[in-house]
């Protein structure tokens, strides 16, 4: 049996939702995945809800450090600084691109 909502309903209350700021994502999931995700809910005393974002946005928090954090050792971390500290060695490639005149100065 499923709740059948009028779509104009479902259009006010996503444009409240944008208005506050806050937004509506359907998810549709098998009832395993619904049930253990109620139980650990309730074991955290949290809504299904409350839960699933928290969830979902420690996974993505974690996703984007994964993708922009190197974790290195101190003597790895200083032979870093050291080649980062160093002044630039000359590059003819470079220099070369850096004495073209840019196409609009021709």
């Amino acid at each position: 049996m499923s709740l059948q909502v009028p779509r104009n309903i479902m259009a006010q209350a996503t444009k409240r939702n944008e208005l506050s700021g806050r937004g509506l994502v359907n998810v549709r999931m098998a009832a395993e995945d619904r049930n253990i995700i109620d139980q650990a809910a309730r074991i955290a005393g949290k809504s299904r809800t409350e839960f699933m974002v928290e969830a979902a946005r420690r996974a993505a928090q974690d996703t984007v450090l994964d993708a922009n954090l190197i974790v290195v050792d101190g003597k790895t971390f200083e032979q870093f600084r050291a080649i980062f500290d160093a002044p630039a060695k000359p590059n003819a490639h470079i220099q070369k691109l850096m004495n073209l005149k840019a196409p609009w100065e021709s």
